[in-house]
């Protein structure tokens, strides 16, 4: 006589299974039949206020509101101006290459170590040199300009 392809182990497996899935069931449409949160779109939509924070009332559409200029808003940080300074100061070369093309100007009333270039000198300059020179904002600090020797 032949055997059943199915044994009770497996029967019983299945039956198991089953059960799992009819309680599965059960379980999310009890949830969902007793669930309170999100019922309506209404409950779920929520405002901004002209203070930009979260309401859950609309706002009023007989209030006045400010009218704002596209150009008035800056967008990143602005970019800085080269200043160049009209008063004349005057320092002493504490650096001076040639080769390279730039050199530093201790200044005699701040003490400050001043950058120059050897495009901004108006003669020749050696180190020990004192001189006169007006200065610019750049991106690194304080640029010497119009640099001068003192006679």
């Amino acid at each position: 006589m032949a055997k059943s392809q199915q044994s009770w182990n497996k029967h019983e497996n299945e039956k198991k299974k089953l059960k799992k899935k009819k309680d599965k069931a059960a379980k999310k449409l009890e949830r969902a039949a007793n669930s309170v949160d999100g019922n309506s779109l209404e409950d779920m939509i929520a405002y901004v206020d002209e203070y930009g924070r979260i309401t859950d009332t609309p706002p009023d559409p007989s209030q006045k509101k400010d009218e704002i200029k596209a150009e008035d808003i800056e967008i990143g940080v602005p970019k800085k101006e080269e200043t160049v300074s009209e008063e004349l100061r005057t320092g002493i070369v504490t650096f001076f290459n040639q080769s390279k093309g730039f050199g530093f100007i201790k200044d005699l009333i701040s003490g400050e170590s001043i950058f120059f270039h050897i495009n901004e000198l108006t003669e020749p300059v050696v180190e020990n040199n004192k001189v006169n020179f007006k200065t610019e904002k750049s991106p690194k600090g304080l640029n010497a300009v119009a640099v001068s020797v003192v006679r």
